[in-house]
């Protein structure tokens, strides 16, 4: 996703992740060095408070953010709790936080919220039950918050991809 998106007329591309590969950073900013490629660290399954306080200082160092992807998943049954920290918690305070900066009502710019789903998260595959009712609760959130649209001013979607060979998939 990240190639693609260099790949446009980015001013700006933030990349937040648990792991720093510079080599991959490098690789982006080569891709199109106009637009400026930064990394912060950063696990999903920090508290809210702790996101919120990461966004304050990407805000403050560029001013406006038009794009939030939420990409973090694992696929991994037998850690329950990280699953769901992961693939649903995280997600909705990381949809949470901004939405403090973006939403109109708060004198915010709007903004636009790409959640990554699974089609597991309309077909449950039952040997993954913990990793399929997380990502339906992805599809069910993502829902609700597209319907305020019309009040926050933040269009919300999910992309729902099938089985991709990622390193998500290596011990399934």
């Amino acid at each position: 996703t990240s190639r693609e998106l260099v790949k446009r007329d980015l001013k700006n591309l933030v990349i937040l992740d648990r792991i720093d590969n510079p080599a991959a950073i490098a690789e982006l900013k080569a891709i199109n060095p106009k637009v400026t490629v930064t990394f912060y660290p950063y696990d999903v399954t920090v508290p809210l408070a702790e996101t919120t306080k990461l966004l304050k200082t990407i805000f403050a160092q560029l001013k406006t953010v038009d794009v939030l992807i939420n990409g973090a998943g694992i696929l991994d049954d037998h850690q329950i709790e990280r699953t769901i920290a992961v693939n649903f918690t995280g997600l909705v305070n990381t949809t949470t936080a901004i939405l403090d900066f973006w939403d109109k009502r708060k004198g915010g710019p709007g903004g636009v919220i790409c959640n990554i789903g699974s089609v597991t998260g309309f077909n449950a595959i039952y040997q993954v039950p913990v990793y399929s009712a997380s990502k339906a609760a992805v599809v069910s959130f993502t829902q609700s918050i597209a319907k305020l649209a019309h009040i926050t001013g933040v269009t919300a979607f999910t992309v729902n991809p099938g089985i991709t060979v990622t390193t998500l998939v290596h011990k399934f």
